[in-house]
């Protein structure tokens, strides 16, 4: 009888159609509301947004200042119409929900068009209302044209700007994801930009050594990049910075970061996590069991931090809305945690990253002992027309070899390494694993040994200690010391450009010139990208050499890792001439 009764409880319940609301209409929301309706047919969702449009292409809106796509509607993958048709959701534009009743489980909605405002009861309520850019109150705020860039007619609206300015000149303050990514297209569309970091470095999911390699490609490409300096004031179409440096600025696009939109969730008593965004269970449900949150407006756990976190990612915030779609009907969900995966280009250049980076581990002071792999490969086979060296830089966990995180930077395909090395870090890999992976092969799309088999290779001679290295950080520090550098490269390509005091003993004359390295003193090898001399290492360390040390790296590391710091300080360069591809 009880269960005949549990049954019909159950079956009332889910026959007879809940309402279910979502408050956001772009990816979590649009996400959540399209897995809602596969899970079942009678559900009444409705979805509110309080934008002209539901479900666009967030991540592509950089993409049209330089007119890669050509057409701003070409943002909008679905509109209400079509939402209504293919699925039976009611998507509102236009439609801001400006207060949840907890109690009579209702929301308050405004039409913005309109003003006019109405209640709708809910049974579910899914909270996905994203982030909000954070626009600091500077002096003089008012005599610049300040935009942001949140959705498609944010980017209108600076496109259609930027047109009709007498100058070209524009300022992008930031150098996170958008920033770089809208510097890069404005410079694209013929646009002068200055890109202004506070910090030292943009684009943080890359370590300090590793981003020195967008650094150049930026300044490369004529973008005026300036690191470690604020915005101090604004002036009339004019940026002035701490320094007291002035740049001109017809506009100006802030994009220093974003902040969760919780301003509806603390209003009506809804936990806030102790990042300042929302706090939700494992299964994202809020701390009223009929309202869940998901995307970039809560707050997450970090499988290799052990600590919450705020991760402004597409990718995790479209898992969790199908999780909660699937909680609401009573699926069973998983919830492992975030490593943060995430990639970007920026010119001709691609990176990707995932897990942990050194500067992550320093600034959560995290009591952890690792070791770092860093090597430079041709990306594919090396006659290829189109093969290009791909920085790499693996961390791991000594001794038990687990991996960390990762990080590529090169011409070709990042992606697929760092998504190997993602799915390695998510079964618990360790750099042994990587050496056993069979990874697919042929010329046009990478090295019989992929770089990502490499760096097991490495990483595993490091752990038992057949070797030892230093990074291309360390080289200048090197240099001004007067160490022993030795050049393991041919005499023709030493003389092309070569780190200043080093010695050349090519790879092909050192078993006949082995008395002219000392063994009292410590002494460091390199060549172009750290191959050959890792070969010399060993064939030294075979003759009894316990004082040589591999620059992982190398030359091309070097260069790479020097240039941009020498050309904006004027300093002394460690090298004749810079190696670039």
């Amino acid at each position: 009888m009880l269960n005949l009764l549990k049954r019909y409880v159950y079956e009332e319940d889910y026959f007879m159609g809940r309402k279910i609301l979502i408050i956001g209409g772009v990816a979590g929301g649009a996400s959540a509301a399209a897995r809602l309706r596969r899970n079942n047919e009678d559900d009444q969702i409705i979805m509110f947004e309080r934008g002209p449009h539901v479900s666009f292409s967030n991540c592509s809106l950089p993409y049209h200042l330089s007119g890669i796509i050509q057409d701003s509607d070409d943002l909008i993958l679905m509109n209400p119409e079509l939402f209504l048709q293919q699925y039976n959701i009611d998507a509102r534009i236009n439609s801001e929900v400006i207060a949840i009743d907890r109690q009579n489980k209702t929301v308050t909605v405004r039409k913005v068009d309109t003003e006019e405002e109405y209640t709708e009861s809910y049974d579910k309520l899914i909270l996905s209302p994203g982030a909000y850019p954070i626009v600091p109150k500077l002096p003089g705020i008012d005599k610049v044209n300040i935009f942001t860039v949140r959705n498609v007619v944010d980017i209108d609206k600076l496109n259609q700007f930027i047109k009709k300015m007498k100058t070209k000149e524009v300022t992008v303050i930031g150098g996170g994801f958008i920033g770089v990514e809208v510097a890069e297209n404005l410079s694209a569309g013929g646009y002068y930009v200055s890109l202004v970091e506070a910090t030292d470095q943009i684009l943080r999911p890359f370590d300090y050594d590793m981003v020195q390699i967008f650094h150049k490609v930026l300044i490369d490409h004529k973008v005026n990049l300036i690191l470690g300096d604020k915005v101090e004031k604004f002036e009339k179409d004019n940026v002035v910075l701490a320094s007291g440096k002035t740049l001109n600025a017809e506009a100006v696009v802030m994009a220093i970061g974003v902040s969760p939109e919780t301003y509806l969730a603390k209003e009506s008593g809804l936990e806030i996590g102790e990042t300042g965004a929302i706090k939700v269970d494992k299964n994202y449900r809020t701390n009223d069991p009929d309202i869940y949150a998901v995307g970039d407006a809560i707050e997450v756990y970090h499988a290799l931090t052990h600590t919450m976190t705020k991760l402004s990612l597409a990718g995790p915030a479209l898992k969790q809305a199908r999780s909660v779609a699937d909680h609401i009907n009573n699926k069973s969900t998983l919830n492992k945690g975030y490593i943060g995966s995430s990639a970007i280009k920026v010119f001709d250049y691609n990176g990707a990253s995932t897990g942990l980076n050194e500067s992550l581990i320093k600034h959560l002071n995290m009591n952890i002992k690792y070791d770092i792999v860093r090597l430079i490969l041709s990306d594919k086979v090396g006659i290829m027309p189109d093969a290009s060296p791909m920085h790499f830089k693996l961390l791991f966990e000594v001794p038990t070899g687990r991996i960390l995180g990762a990080q590529a930077i090169g011409k070709g395909d990042v992606t697929k390494r760092i998504d190997v090395i993602a799915t390695a870090i998510k079964f618990n890999g360790t750099v042994e694993d990587l050496k056993d992976l069979e990874l697919c092969y042929a010329p046009p799309f990478t090295t019989a040994k992929d770089i990502v088999n490499y760096a097991g290779y490495i990483g595993s001679n490091l752990l038992n200690g057949d070797f030892k290295q230093v990074n291309v950080d360390k080289v200048r520090d090197l240099v001004e010391n007067n160490n022993t550098i030795i050049d393991v490269r041919e005499n023709y390509e030493f003389k092309q450009g070569h780190i200043k005091g080093a010695i050349n003993i090519p790879l092909s004359e050192l078993r006949e010139r082995v008395d002219e390295i000392p063994k009292d003193k410590p002494v460091y090898l390199h060549c172009q990208t750290g191959q050959r001399s890792y070969n010399a290492t060993l064939a030294l360390q075979n003759m009894g050499y316990n004082n040589v040390v591999n620059i992982t790296g190398s030359f091309l590391g070097v260069s790479y890792y020097e240039y941009y710091m020498d050309k904006i300080t004027g300093r002394d360069s460690i090298v004749t001439e810079y190696f670039h591809h």
